[in-house]
């Protein structure tokens, strides 16, 4: 029997922790992060590995931070087989990963060396690629550097956005991992070097970078729209309020009106020139302390006094 130690987080580690256990690898422990406070009420929530790990009755660690804890030095005694790692959103001390009797993988979700980091699926989407896919690599000291084991490609669709391209990435990390598992066990492996000069970083999303700038391409923008979509959501000052978009078109316009005006307002559209001249067609956004709503409802209430030629995008804000 393999044992397994799995560490992990968001939606995408749960996933690929399913997976193991519809295999029947023997997880003998989990580590996620620990319960992080949401909402107004900042009201604990656990992670959805955190949750697995209950309903499956394995043993669970949450340590705030694993190097230099206890917990480590308790998870090392275990002596697993696999220490297997997707999302889980900390640095592992080379004692813990040189524990494992046969290996320390990681389950990350880009063609690496390409976007090496913390958010890889939102720079995939930000820097408008066309595909991505996930690596099976083994883990050293330094952050996503490891030899590769794995890789499987995925097209990026126009329709994609940020929890989109999680929950197919998750699926394709998953089958993946499972493929490659018994090969790593038989050693009918083949590992790669990452090729250093090809080396893209994607550390974790900035407060900065979640303010969208309309002088920028209608292309841009939808990018960053969609990167940023669902959480934490990209925003801009829009129609004098504070406001996320979730969903968004490019368009082909005539225009020579500037960057941040209404083009065109309708019952169910609203199209704002970009920096290119192009159009963007909002299709779905959120007014600071209202609810997510598709743009005929906003046009109804907050935007009906909205009328073609109205600057209602401040540019270069930041």
């Amino acid at each position: 029997m393999t044992n397994v130690i799995f560490l992990g987080t968001p939606d995408f580690a749960a996933t690929v922790l399913k997976g193991i256990l519809r295999e029947q690898y023997n997880v003998i422990a989990v580590v996620t992060q620990p319960d992080k406070p949401v909402g107004r009420k900042q009201k604990l929530q656990k992670s959805p590995v955190k949750l697995i790990a209950e309903d499956e009755n394995i043993k669970l660690y949450q340590p705030v931070k694993l190097p230099g804890s206890p917990e480590v030095e308790e998870l090392k005694s275990l002596n697993a087989d696999l220490i297997i790692t997707a999302a889980y959103g900390q640095f592992l001390p080379t004692s813990f990963l040189e524990s494992a009797k046969v290996a320390a993988i990681n389950v990350h979700g880009s063609l690496l060396p390409k976007y090496r980091g913390g958010a890889p699926i939102q720079y995939s989407l930000l820097n408008g690629d066309k595909e991505t896919g996930v690596t099976i690599m083994y883990m050293v000291k330094k952050m996503d550097a490891g030899d590769i084991i794995s890789q499987e490609k995925l097209p990026i669709e126009a329709t994609d956005d940020n929890g989109s391209l999680f929950e197919k990435l998750a699926i394709v990390g998953q089958e993946l991992l499972l493929d490659t598992i018994p090969k790593i066990l038989s050693g009918d492996i083949h590992p790669i070097k990452q090729d250093e000069d090809k080396v893209v970083f994607s550390p974790t999303i900035s407060k900065e970078q979640e303010q969208l700038d309309f002088g920028q391409s209608a292309e841009q923008i939808f990018d960053h729209i969609r990167a940023l979509s669902p959480e934490p959501g990209a925003w801009a000052m829009f129609n004098g309020q504070r406001t996320k978009f979730y969903k968004s078109e490019v368009v082909e316009i005539d225009t020579d009106q500037a960057a941040g005006t209404v083009y065109e307002v309708a019952k169910k559209k609203l199209v704002v020139v970009a920096g290119d001249g192009k159009g963007l067609s909002i299709k779905s956004i959120q007014p600071a302390g209202k609810k997510i709503m598709d743009i005929a409802n906003y046009i109804n209430g907050m935007g009906k006094n909205l009328e073609k030629g109205q600057r209602v995008v401040e540019i270069n804000e930041k």
